[in-house]
């Protein structure tokens, strides 16, 4: 039932982001895989969504990890700066991004999973983040 709930408001929130059919089915894919392939439960990425992120576990940061992964933000544990601007400047727009990268790219955590997780902890924080699900 948790995750039908969750599901539910993921595809909500997606739709809400102006993605295509084809960005919504795959941000859902990935979510699914990331959160079966990380032991994370729904209201964990429910929460990482809703930006909650006190009381953030490793499990939930290696989702972050994964999902961004997935999403092609993040190859081989370096941000790919002109992939973010390819998929979030049409959403937030080009100088949000631009804001958000100056102040976020750059992060480093104790391992990737950390790293990933404070990547997305900024961009939410300045208002341009990967659609999580």
């Amino acid at each position: 039932m948790k995750f039908l709930i969750v599901l539910i408001a993921c595809v909500a929130f997606v739709a809400a982001q102006e993605l295509t059919d084809e960005q919504k089915a795959k941000a859902r894919a990935s979510a699914e895989a990331c959160m079966a392939q990380e032991g994370v439960s729904a209201e964990q990425v429910k929460d990482l969504r809703a930006g909650k992120f006190d009381n953030v576990d490793n499990k939930a940061k290696c989702f972050a990890h994964c999902f961004l992964e997935k999403s092609e933000v993040i190859a081989d544990g370096q941000i790919k700066p002109d992939i973010v601007t390819k998929k979030l400047a049409p959403i937030f727009g080009a100088d949000v991004v631009k804001e958000a990268q100056a102040k976020c790219d750059a992060l480093k955590g104790a391992d990737k999973c950390d790293t990933a997780f404070q990547i997305y902890q900024c961009y939410y924080k300045n208002k341009a983040y990967v659609p999580m699900n």
